[in-house]
């Protein structure tokens, strides 16, 4: 079968997804959890660093002198910075010193302003789709993190006092502000220290972040209190890939193990989004302690090979680290569900999604494979438009083909498992397993890809209807 005739089955697919997204109406309570924040977006400019590092009287020299990756004082912002424009690289370091943060804030400035964190990211976009009602959690909402929050009604959080109410009319006045700045630099743009001119290699970003908070994966109080009396839906967590071994992350994962699992006695559906985890011993800490109590696992190909690495599958990390095709990282995301025995697991690669489930898990095949139809609509309209804010652009990509890239990569995996029906139902049967994929619609000139794994790992659940 070529291309263009398959093309054609997966558009006819296509078509349940306006009701899908119309069923996602039906869905009466969802949570999110735990890590929500203000991104800052800058636009810098190898001037601007100049100017900066005049400012603080740094030379070349101190530029290039790195001791640590963390921002302690203003001097370590800019080294940061510089060193990430200079070598075209992307890196996070963070400060938990209340002085650096108003160096920032006086400094740095920022374009715009947006909803960041996992938890944050994820209540926007559930919202939108019409569920009844989404909890947001929030550890820290004053007037700026509350103007992140879309106004919707049906959208909410928590006061002082601990009463719901509609996230966006919040202002919890003594909190401060959790920023993470967002500093883009494009490729080509020059810096000129002490003589000497430095040309980026490649367009990328610094990310400079303050967040006392959800370093140290402090939960609001009254949003635990709601859930543990009305149980939801679905729970979606994130939030533990920020912690650190330093900081006690190890031990603040115990501390969330009772919580989850009250939720699940309530017959909430748990999933967790396993982000990019720098700190090794966190990493392990999530496989062993949070993994295997939740319900379902989110990860993309980066996840999936940092899991891999600290499971005793370094051969076969190695392995999709040079070729992240859909036949590894399927062998992948099988290791990591024995591994972990994770009921459900979803991988979410360049042009293919994968979900790996248990039979007779509590959410059919066919209902996986509406929910992961409906995601990758969703998530091309975000990339497409720039944001899914208003609920015209869920369904800007409708009516698209699907594309070769993630036909490609299905028709090898379906050869590989000699499962032909995966290719053109998107469905089958493998070792046990049920097995869900499907080539997904890609825009040839994103407008945005921040927090896609999010929202293409909550959709996908909340959304299989």
């Amino acid at each position: 079968m070529t291309n263009e005739e398959l093309k054609n089955i997966w558009l006819e697919k296509f078509k349940t997804v306006p009701q899908s997204l119309q069923n996602m109406r039906t869905v009466k309570a969802v949570a999110t959890a735990f890590n929500t924040n203000v991104d800052a977006v800058l636009k810098i400019k190898g001037n601007k660093i100049a100017e900066l590092a005049k400012q603080l009287g740094l030379s070349l020299a101190d530029l290039q002198n790195i001791t640590r990756t963390k921002l302690e004082t203003a001097d370590d912002v800019i080294k940061g910075l510089f060193r990430c424009f200079t070598r075209g690289i992307a890196e996070e370091w963070l400060t938990e010193d209340k002085l650096v943060y108003d160096w920032m804030v006086e400094n740095l400035g920022y374009d715009r302003l947006q909803m960041g964190g996992q938890g944050g990211i994820v209540a926007n976009a559930l919202a939108v789709t019409g569920v009844s009602k989404v909890y947001a959690h929030t550890n820290s909402l004053p007037e700026l993190q509350a103007q992140q929050f879309l106004k919707l009604d049906n959208l909410l959080s928590f006061d002082e006092h601990g009463h719901a109410q509609p996230a966006y009319s919040i202002n919890r006045e003594v909190d401060i502000p959790l920023i993470h700045w967002i500093l883009e630099f494009d490729k080509g743009d020059s810096v000129t220290i002490d003589g000497q001119t430095f040309t980026c290699p490649k367009s990328n970003r610094f990310i400079a972040t303050y967040d006392p908070l959800n370093l140290h994966l402090v939960m609001d109080k009254h949003f635990v209190e709601q859930l543990s009396k009305e149980p939801v839906d679905y729970i979606v967590l994130s939030g533990f890939h920020a912690l650190t071994e330093r900081n006690n992350g190890v031990k603040l994962q115990d501390d969330v193990i009772p919580i989850i699992q009250q939720w699940k006695r309530n017959g909430d559906l748990v999933h967790l989004e396993i982000a990019s985890t720098q700190d090794i011993a966190v990493r392990k800490a999530i496989i062993k302690k949070i993994a295997p109590i939740v319900d379902s696992i989110g990860i993309n190909e980066r996840e999936a090979i940092d899991i891999l690495e600290v499971t005793d599958f370094e051969d076969l990390a190695e392995k999709c680290n040079q070729d992240t095709h859909s036949i590894n990282m399927f062998d992948a995301l099988m290791n990591i569900k024995k591994h972990i025995k994770a009921p459900r697991i979803q991988l979410h690669m360049f042009g293919l999604y994968i979900t790996i489930q248990d039979k007779g898990f509590k959410i059919s095949p066919e209902a996986n494979l509406r929910g992961m139809m409906l995601a990758a609509t969703v998530a091309a309209g975000k990339a497409g438009t720039g944001n899914i804010n208003d609920a015209k652009n869920l369904l800007w990509a409708q009516g698209q083909k699907v594309s070769d890239v993630g036909l490609n990569e299905l028709k090898d995996l379906a050869e590989h498992l000699h499962k032909p029906e995966l290719l053109s139902n998107g469905i089958a049967e493998v070792d046990g397993h049920d097995v869900i994929a499907i080539p997904t619609i890609l825009v040839e000139k994103p407008v945005t890809l921040v927090g896609m794994g999010d929202t293409i790992s909550s959709i996908s659940l909340v959304g299989a209807r």
